[in-house]
């Protein structure tokens, strides 16, 4: 199986085109939005966390902001499906904690000991439906997931599986029940 620094551009744009093709039988009318969001999630981007360690190229992430009923949740559904890859839709509310997200720790009666329950976070496509309905610690979590690109359950930390791309939805910033996000100064 050939991986993506083992093919031409011209195999790239026709494995882009052929995605595209597919969500355009769901999702009508949007091509431009389509090939924005495929830009945005096979985009390179060059990252370095440490001091001494090479750059490493991560895949992009994509917040799509609308009213409710403008087809986000819908798109992101679509594209998820032409992959042959795991598949989380999160759907954020306001009691969300940071462990319906990530997971947690759960004590083991029979054998008395802790194991990790993984949370939905683990997948390679997740769509994080109107994360902007979710506090500012759960919608922490979640970020430090994406840029990090690992999960630390009590002390276990867990590397996120490639590609882990995050699909994010969010209303607008003038609707009630809704947090900001953190920006990035």
């Amino acid at each position: 199986m050939e991986t993506l620094t083992e093919i031409t551009h011209e195999q790239a744009w026709e494995v882009v085109h052929k995605i595209e093709e597919q969500v355009r039988k769901v999702v009508i009318g949007q091509d431009d939005l389509i090939r924005k969001v495929l830009t945005g999630l096979f985009g390179r981007i060059a990252y370095s966390f440490k001091k001494g360690e090479g750059e490493m190229a991560g895949s992009g992430h994509v917040l799509l902001e609308g009213v409710p009923g403008t087809a986000k949740t819908l798109l992101v559904s679509a594209i998820a499906s032409t992959f042959r890859a795991k598949f989380q839709r999160i759907q954020f509310t306001p009691d969300m904690l940071p462990a319906d997200v990530l997971g947690t720790r759960i004590f083991d009666s029979r054998s008395a000991e802790f194991r990790v329950e993984k949370g939905p976070i683990f997948a390679n496509i997740v769509l994080a439906d109107e994360i902007n309905r979710a506090p500012q610690k759960t919608q922490s979590a979640m970020l430090e997931a994406m840029q990090e690109r690992q999960v630390t359950i009590g002390e276990h930390t867990f590397k996120m599986d490639d590609p882990f791309w995050v699909l994010a939805t969010q209303n607008p910033v003038e609707q009630e029940g809704v947090f900001s996000l953190p920006r990035i100064p």
